[in-house]
């Protein structure tokens, strides 16, 4: 199952949002990607539905709630504090996206994340040399991995983002 997220808007987004245009998300060998989803994905998250949300969606999610289903929270509540967050990484590529918690404990970023169905990040815990917005609000990473979206609320920038789009394994730049 997949929700349709496309009438969110970034027009309320507040700075440091880095915006994007969609030239990044032009079609590539692999849909808006040059390089398919990795096929060992952190948190035992589905490579098939990363692949189909990840390179050929522009508008869906995974179904609401994915996250809880994964080893995802199970490994956070265990290893993640602000003093030593999670990073999250593409799952395409392996570059890193996010890094939460940052500015607030797992425990918050957890009941967040619960509240809204997606894993939530603020503008903090946002990797702006690989993360662009674009005009409608869609999240996506320079390498044309589709994230997710901004969904603004009274305490800024939320952003919405798919567990399998982010469940990637870094890879080694230097290689």
């Amino acid at each position: 199952m997949t929700t349709n997220l496309q009438n969110s808007s970034s027009s309320s987004a507040k700075t440091p949002v880095v915006m994007g245009t969609e030239d990044i998300m032009v079609q590539k060998i692999h849909g808006t990607s040059h390089t398919p989803v990795q096929t060992n994905l952190r948190w035992g998250c589905d490579s098939k539905l990363a692949n189909r949300i990840c390179n050929y969606n522009r508008h869906y999610a995974e179904h609401s709630g994915y996250f809880e289903g994964t080893a995802f929270l199970k490994e956070g509540r265990k290893t993640a504090s602000e003093d030593d967050p999670l990073r999250f990484h593409d799952s395409n590529t392996g570059k890193q996206l996010f890094v939460a918690p940052k500015g607030r404990s797992f425990k918050q970023f957890e009941k967040e994340s619960r509240s809204h169905g997606w894993p939530s990040f603020r503008d903090a815990e946002v990797d702006w040399e690989n993360v662009r917005v674009l005009p409608n609000g869609e999240v996506v990473s320079l390498n044309g991995t589709h994230l997710g979206h901004n969904l603004p609320d009274a305490r800024g920038n939320r952003y919405c983002i798919n567990l399998v789009s982010v469940a990637g394994r870094p890879v080694d730049e230097s290689a």
